[in-house]
């Protein structure tokens, strides 16, 4: 996750309550980016009626619970993802791969995810470097009937080393037959506008040409970002305009007017209704997105009575569940949301699983309503 600093003090007066795709053959992309009171405004998160789907329905459709994987991978994954209008309510957890973790390691917490907590999909979060890395992952994810939202990841220290990332991740969607099967989106992050990685016309470019590389796969592309990053650059309508899905960083926790989780809903409007005005009507996520146990030197709050423990991590999940048909509702198919993340070894404060590997607190939100 990237710093949150005094910036979002700002960026949480900016946006008031408002209301509330389809993708675009393996060559190198040139020009590239890369990485961190309520149900009275409920009418304002617009219902959505959307033109019928030709997807499958669930559960014969991957990576729906329930789904019968074949015994033998498909051609290609026409007819094969479900209707993005069924992925709402939790879907997953992000999952930091800075560890580059082993192979018996990603099969072990894949299974634990899509087992024990229902899931249907992982976020990438971080990077590994490693050659044959998301060979790995492809394998994984296939293996324990998961999706990917994979990551071209900038990272913080304002080199290019995303160019490579973004060409081997390209190269090994194209080369291993069950990429374009478990990879459902390419995501361009952690926070490339926020962070000031690309200006935003640069990062739109590379979107679009991201979106030609992998139009053959069918795979679309999308950027991870906060509100507020989008903000801060006037809005950056042109990144909007050309992903295909929203991909939106929701950390309530560092609003100026925070307090406790269970409070947290109009924060949660606050930034969702600003995508709803700005994002033609394209299916959203929540995808890193979580409230932090403890904090750290860069995970500090912006508002002295916002409240930083188990409880309140444990409450802000809770919230989300409790607001399933709210999310249901929103325009382009719901918001399916991620918990951040699948353990504290990953990210001190925000994982599910203690350091210890114990977990943290009961978790089993509705993955639909």
């Amino acid at each position: 996750m990237a710093f949150l600093s005094l910036r979002l003090l700002l960026s949480l007066a900016l946006a008031g309550t408002l209301f509330l795709t389809t993708p675009t053959a393996a060559v190198p992309v040139e020009n590239g980016a890369q990485p961190h009171p309520e149900q009275a405004e409920h009418a304002k998160i617009a219902n959505s009626t959307t033109a019928p789907s030709r997807a499958p329905a669930a559960p014969h459709c991957f990576p729906a619970l329930g789904f019968a994987k074949p015994a033998t991978p498909p051609a290609d994954n026409r007819n094969w993802w479900c209707d993005p209008a069924t992925e709402y309510a939790f879907v997953g957890f992000s999952y930091e791969v800075t560890a580059c973790q082993s192979r018996a390691q990603l099969q072990r917490e894949f299974r634990d995810i899509r087992q024990t907590f229902k899931s249907r999909y992982v976020r990438l979060y971080g990077a590994c470097d490693r050659d044959g890395f998301y060979d790995d992952i492809i394998e994984a994810a296939w293996d324990n009937s998961l999706g990917v939202h994979a990551l071209i990841w900038f990272g913080f220290d304002g080199d290019d080393v995303w160019k490579t990332r973004r060409d081997v991740l390209l190269g090994a969607l194209h080369a291993n037959p069950k990429a374009p099967l478990v990879t459902r989106v390419l995501q361009f992050g952690s926070e490339p506008l926020y962070d000031n990685v690309l200006p935003h016309a640069q990062l739109a470019a590379q979107v679009k040409l991201a979106q030609a590389n992998l139009s053959s796969l069918r795979i679309p592309v999308t950027v991870s970002e906060l509100a507020y990053g989008y903000q801060e650059r006037g809005g950056a309508q042109d990144v909007l305009d050309a992903v295909d899905s929203i991909n939106i960083h929701m950390l309530p926790f560092f609003a100026q007017d925070a307090s406790t989780a269970d409070q947290a809903w109009p924060l949660v409007q606050r930034d969702l209704n600003w995508f709803i005005a700005h994002g033609n009507g394209k299916k959203m996520y929540f995808d890193e997105n979580g409230w932090p146990s403890v904090t750290s030197e860069g995970v500090q709050p912006n508002s002295p009575l916002a409240v930083a423990n188990v409880p309140n991590e444990h409450g802000y999940y809770e919230l989300l569940d409790q607001h399933c048909e709210d999310l249901k509702a929103v325009v382009g198919g719901g918001v399916g949301w991620f918990a951040h993340i699948y353990s504290d070894d990953q990210e001190p404060g925000y994982g599910i699983y203690s350091d210890s590997g114990q977990i943290k607190f009961p978790f089993a939100p509705r993955t639909s309503c």
